[in-house]
């Protein structure tokens, strides 16, 4: 399949820049994961919406301040860094990053972050020409040094600085295992009020880690999606989780996937009998139209951005037809598109 079998047209003023001025004051649209049907709903519908006996799995994965500004000793220039994960090489502490303008960051050059502490380019041949580097600091970098030096990582498409707000409005309420590089957004819509109401008409919830990483968001560049390479991410599942959900498939009972990310990690767990295994381990699954579902029945996620992974993956879901006509609707009822917009609900 093509990359722009995937596109479709967004006016750039339904992109949402901030939340909703209340969390989980949402609108919320229905789609038939067969018929394509479409109903108009809001996030307080919820509970309404989903089916008896249906186990909702959650992402609780806890966005980092991986977003940092170093200050390249050469130049005095200021460089931008994301940092996605911790390298299980080297002494000291190594972490591979994402850098704006990386063909200007080589081996060997040196960055001061704002509390003075220096990260040093690894010499790194696997990474040449492409936009991520190793980056290598003197002693163990923790979520304190984060918190100290780093900002939230919002998305490209939000054209604005991160700000107080956003340390809390762009994490789930849920979350509480520190690791991803951007929010799992499909959880931001919940509240402690509406988690209480799903558990008061019986909604069993599981909760599952995916560490966000770029695998998700990164952008597709080649011109036949069968072609393009997602980068790992690493998910855990506990064992009690893997049971219920063992249980509930055994029982006839529907999975909804709160997020695509949620999707990701039971498909990556799972074998071709729908059986899912505990653990911890890396994916780099890729979703498209004919992939086939083995674990996840219904999701629950937010409106996507054209041509990436995961219109793809939501396509797959459902049929590129039905989702393609789903958001032309939205555009037209004017949703909130993308992390801080409105939300889908498939079954």
């Amino acid at each position: 399949m093509k990359r722009t079998d995937f596109y479709f047209d967004l006016p750039q003023e339904l992109i949402a820049q901030r939340p909703s001025a209340v969390r989980g004051q949402d609108r919320l649209m229905l789609l038939g994961r067969k018929s394509g049907a479409i109903e108009h709903h809001k996030m307080d519908d919820l509970p309404s919406l989903i089916d008896d006996g249906a186990l909702m799995v959650f992402n609780n994965s806890r966005v980092r301040r991986a977003r940092l500004f170093g200050v390249k000793e050469t130049t005095g220039r200021e460089v931008e860094f994301m940092f996605l994960n911790q390298a299980s090489f080297g002494e000291g502490s190594v972490w591979n990053t994402m850098v704006k303008n990386a063909k200007k960051q080589k081996a060997g050059m040196r960055y001061q972050f704002p509390d003075g502490s220096i990260g040093t380019i690894l010499d790194d041949p696997q990474n040449a020409g492409t936009e991520f580097r190793f980056l290598k600091f003197d002693f163990p970098i923790t979520e304190a040094w984060f918190e100290k030096n780093g900002h939230i990582p919002l998305p490209p498409y939000i054209k604005r600085e991160d700000e107080a707000s956003d340390g809390e409005r762009y994490q789930n309420v849920y979350a509480n295992q520190t690791g991803s590089a951007a929010c799992p957004t499909a959880g931001l819509h919940f509240t402690d009020q509406m988690l209480d109401r799903l558990s008061q008409k019986g909604v069993e919830r599981v909760f599952v880690t995916l560490h966000v990483g770029l695998g998700t968001f990164l952008p597709v560049r080649e011109d036949k999606i069968e072609d393009h390479k997602m980068h790992e991410e690493i998910f855990t599942i506990e064992d009690e989780a893997a049971k219920k959900i063992n249980q509930a498939k055994k029982d006839g009972r529907p999975i909804l996937a709160v997020g695509t990310t949620s999707v990701r990690t039971l498909e990556s767990a799972a074998n071709e009998n729908g059986e899912l295994f505990s653990g911890t381990r890396g994916t780099r699954i890729f979703m498209y139209p004919g992939y086939k579902f083995k674990i996840v029945d219904q999701m629950f996620t937010n409106f996507h951005t054209p041509e990436s992974t995961l219109i793809m993956l939501v396509s797959a879901f459902s049929s590129r037809e039905n989702i393609l006509n789903a958001y032309n609707e939205a555009v037209k009822e004017k949703y909130r598109f993308f992390s801080y917009g409105d939300c889908m609900l498939i079954k």
